[in-house]
């Protein structure tokens, strides 16, 4: 039977194809493009090597192949609702522009905000919108492009710019009770969604006001230049989009059908499409658009050749505007399926929940525990690219710890996220870091520094693990919740 093998599983055998990974990775992102100095190899082959190196594991091992392959079909079955967001995140983006949805709330953007300010506030429209929404790559894909596309206008750091939108974003799907890693993590350790929420307060609110802060500077510090040519390219923008585009109060429909379902916790999923096929309505009895090309639209993104009524279009209109639909997040999408294939096979031996027990067994004081916590976190969501893993994985390999030390699990539960949802856009092969880059047009290496939410949320969760402030140990009315969690929307 296969729980026989897996009680068998030896720490050397579980470590194997994690440290597998852990080479290929170091050989393919670092050796090859440093010391080499040839091209780093794609993350769709790093993980389908390790993939293949942890099945040829388990064929050694003694399992059969038919075992394999349900455990990490059974992995990519949970991913996929996920993988199937993805796809309508593309068709929200095509769809939204063929509409003038995104070019309207670009253009009034550039007439409004003040460059002195995009920066603080980039980050705090994108943490109102996603803690609406829930998702951060939601907003990212919709208010976060429209962010972009204003910076690009007024010849913004586009580095900043990104960093502001991807935190601000983030502050969102950490804080929000519609956030799917935030349901996870409350439920991976069995503690009640809102105390879960109020437990982030600590760490969050103080990193967001912070991080609030130093956006702000930054606008003092790098100034946008409002030079001649800038102002001349942005009339050149705000024109041709004006031509491209007829303007008209229903093109926010689409926003609004997005934020309704997630104020209404209605699924994910259906409320995404259903925006991008109003979208493509509106697209056909708004704008110029044919049939043919809304539907060209949603399949595979918007282009500015469909405006065939203007002869001559300014060049950073492609920019702003070619983009999206079905195939708009492919590479994402393969990454994902092929990093689940890799978790799922490990999974099999419950690798990760061995090394994590063995490695950080030698914690033993509440701080060192809760430090123990964030660091196994912020290691399996690196190397798994997933933050479901990350939460399951920790909380089961932490919750009796916890309890023994008399640490209340939101401490656990928190830790999950400050080290996990908060820290998989600043790791170049993730997932998300991949999304984010492909979405905004501005790679993981260029922004992450600018990226202040996270990293000053880090440092603070350190802080707060190691002085006892806002870890609740005099209560413990936290540390065990079992039957409360049935609040949690599923």
């Amino acid at each position: 039977m296969p729980d026989v093998p897996q009680k068998q599983t030896t720490f050397l055998q579980a470590l194997f194809p994690v440290v597998g990974l852990v080479v290929i990775l170091v050989y393919g992102l670092i050796f090859r493009p440093i010391i080499q100095g040839v091209e780093a190899m794609p993350l769709e082959i790093i993980f389908l090597s390790a993939g293949i190196l942890a099945i040829g594991q388990l064929v050694y091992l003694g399992f059969p192949w038919g075992e394999i392959q349900t455990s990490f079909i059974n992995k990519l079955a949970r991913a996929f609702p996920t993988i199937l967001i993805l796809f309508a995140i593309g068709m929200i983006i095509g769809s939204w522009i063929a509409a003038g949805t995104i070019p309207m709330l670009v253009y009034y953007g550039i007439k409004i905000i003040n460059p002195d300010y995009l920066y603080v506030i980039a980050f705090v429209v994108a943490a109102i919108f996603s803690t609406f929404t829930g998702t951060s790559w939601g907003s990212a894909g919709t208010v976060g492009l429209v962010l972009m596309g204003v910076a690009i206008s007024v010849n913004a750091n586009l580095a900043i710019s990104a960093g502001a939108i991807i935190g601000g974003a983030y502050f969102g799907d950490k804080m929000s009770p519609l956030s799917d890693t935030t349901n996870v993590a409350a439920l991976a350790v069995e503690v009640p969604l809102f105390e879960h929420i109020h437990s982030m307060m600590y760490t969050t609110i103080p990193s967001a006001i912070m991080a609030g802060t130093l956006y702000f500077v930054m606008g003092l510090v790098y100034p946008i230049e409002a030079s001649t040519a800038t102002a001349s390219q942005t009339d050149v923008i705000l024109g041709g989009i004006q031509s491209m585009f007829n303007f008209n109060i229903l093109l926010v429909l689409p926003v609004i059908i997005v934020l309704y379902g997630s104020i209404k916790r209605m699924p994910t999923l259906p409320v995404l499409v259903i925006s991008s096929f109003t979208a493509g309505i509106l697209s056909i009895l708004f704008q110029q658009t044919t049939f043919g090309d809304a539907v060209q639209a949603l399949y595979k993104g918007y282009d500015t050749s469909m405006a065939i009524w203007m002869t001559e279009k300014p060049e950073v209109l492609s920019t702003l505007f070619n983009r999206g639909g079905l195939y708009e997040l492919s590479e994402p999408i393969i990454i994902t399926i092929i990093v689940f294939i890799y978790v799922g096979t490990i999974d099999k031996i419950n690798a990760m929940s061995i090394i994590v027990e063995r490695v950080f067994g030698f914690a033993k004081t509440k701080s060192s525990t809760i430090l123990a916590s964030l660091a196994s976190t912020a290691v399996i969501n690196s190397i798994t690219s997933n933050q479901y893993a990350a939460s399951f994985v920790v909380g089961e390999a932490f919750q009796k710890t916890y309890d023994k030390k008399e640490i209340p699990r939101k401490v656990l539960s928190r830790s999950l996220e400050d080290a996990g949802t908060m820290l998989e856009s600043l790791v170049p092969w993730t997932t998300t870091a991949i999304f984010m880059g492909a979405t905004l047009g501005v790679p993981a290496v260029q922004y992450w520094h600018w990226q202040f939410l996270s990293l000053i949320n880090i440092v603070v969760a350190v802080i707060l693990a190691i002085t006892g402030i806002g870890c609740f140990y005099h209560t413990m009315g936290g540390s065990k919740n079992t039957t409360e969690t049935s609040q949690n929307p599923s």
